[in-house]
């Protein structure tokens, strides 16, 4: 077991009819004045713009509003933010959205509270040393950004996909109504529990001796959002699933299931966040289609970790309790059984497994891109399961075609 540090200081208000409650919130930071950033879909669809309006009126909280946030946030989009935010006085910002949104009011906060160029912090150039105060009211259980210390953006100069991960992002107050989620398109919420599960099978898969706590906690956590993704294709108004979901959405991503791990890999993400930054496509949809390919290069270097994964996930039996008893040769099978078991409920809540299937066809001339740039132009690796450099993801790119 690793020594860590678990530090999650936002204050989570959870359940029906919990965004009432946002005016005694912003009260106590006294804020005067409230950028509204949103992206326009669910926010809109539900009506729930405007009664967040009325909400900020009666209290006679002055604001300004900003939507037009796109599912893999444009660095364009924070430049206009922060000089809106300086030209108004903003000193809260709002974010009424899913993990999009949120990420990029992060961005919008770290450039109001720093001097120079927000990207330097997205391109590892320097770190910021504070934040603009942060809220939400969560529309979409995806990201987790909500309790996360994370925050990515995109630049539309070279399209380069990049995070920013510190604890002075971390939001004051996360809303969070599972009744705000009903409107979601299905593809998007189906999107959503694949993100959910990758944030925690990221930190499942990994080297360290780890805490069986932790495990069970991740373990149950992955079968819960699998469990209630399939309830939520067949009734997506189904308030316990959408709680559920939600719920995990947050545990997922603010560190729960890393605790005394090594971290764990993050090779898919930072795979994926190259195909958001070229295609633009979904974020949990980029994580499925590429992740069957990665487990099947990586799995011998843990083969032990990917045949628990099948066993207490998947419930695959295997011939004796002890896993580390069991033969090479039945781990092998047991850890591919678990990787097709994914894929399988992937393709049950029509998420893709191929890019062919998340509708890009790319070439080699853009496999070789995406790994030039997923490896920083060939200085760094990624992964711990398995270190993979330049040529290691360039295999796993063509074998996800």
């Amino acid at each position: 077991m690793n020594n860590f540090t678990y530090y999650t200081p936002t204050k989570v208000v959870f359940g029906k009819d919990s965004e009432l409650q946002l005016a005694s919130l912003l009260e106590e930071f006294h804020c005067k004045k409230v950028l509204l950033h949103y992206g326009g879909g669910s926010a809109k669809r539900s009506g729930l713009l405007p009664r967040i309006e009325n909400i900020l009126s009666e209290a006679n909280i002055g604001y300004v509003s900003l939507g037009g946030v796109k599912p893999n946030p444009r660095l364009s989009l924070v430049y206009e933010g922060i000089d809106l935010c300086r030209k108004e006085n903003v000193d809260f910002i709002l974010a009424v959205g899913g993990g999009s949104v949120i990420d990029s009011a992060k961005a919008i906060g770290y450039g109001l509270a720093n001097e120079g160029d927000v990207w330097d912090f997205y391109k590892k150039v320097r770190m910021p040393n504070a934040c603009m105060p942060i809220g939400c009211i969560l529309t979409i259980a995806a990201a987790g950004s909500e309790m996360s210390n994370s925050s990515v953006i995109t630049n539309e100069d070279g399209w380069l996909k990049r995070g920013c991960n510190t604890d002075y992002c971390r939001l004051k107050f996360a809303i969070m109504n599972p009744e705000l989620t009903y409107t979601l398109p299905e593809y998007q919420t189906a999107s959503g529990c694949v993100d959910i599960i990758m944030h925690t099978m990221e930190r499942y898969f990994n080297q360290a001796e780890n805490m069986e706590l932790t495990d069970g906690i991740s373990e149950a956590l992955m079968r819960t959002v699998m469990e209630n993704a399939k309830i939520l294709k067949k009734d997506p108004t189904n308030y316990n699933a959408r709680a559920e979901v939600m719920w995990a959405s947050s545990l997922s991503h603010n560190g729960l299931t890393g605790c005394g791990t090594d971290g764990g890999d993050w090779a898919s993400h930072q795979l994926e966040h190259e195909l958001g930054g070229m295609f633009d496509v979904a974020h949990g949809a980029g994580l499925s289609a590429i992740w069957g390919s990665f487990a099947r290069y990586v799995y011998k270097d843990n083969l032990l970790r990917f045949a628990k994964f099948a066993v207490k996930v998947h419930k695959i039996a295997a011939s004796g309790k002890d896993l580390t008893s069991l033969p090479e040769e039945e781990l092998d099978a047991l850890a591919l059984a678990g990787i097709k078991a994914m894929e399988n409920f992937y393709h049950s809540i029509d998420m893709p497994t191929s890019l062919h299937e998340l509708g890009v066809d790319v070439t080699d001339a853009q496999i070789e891109e995406l790994a030039e740039k997923c490896s920083f132009h060939q200085t760094r690796t990624i992964g711990i399961v398995k270190k993979l450099d330049k040529a290691d993801m360039i295999e796993i790119y063509k074998a996800a075609r």
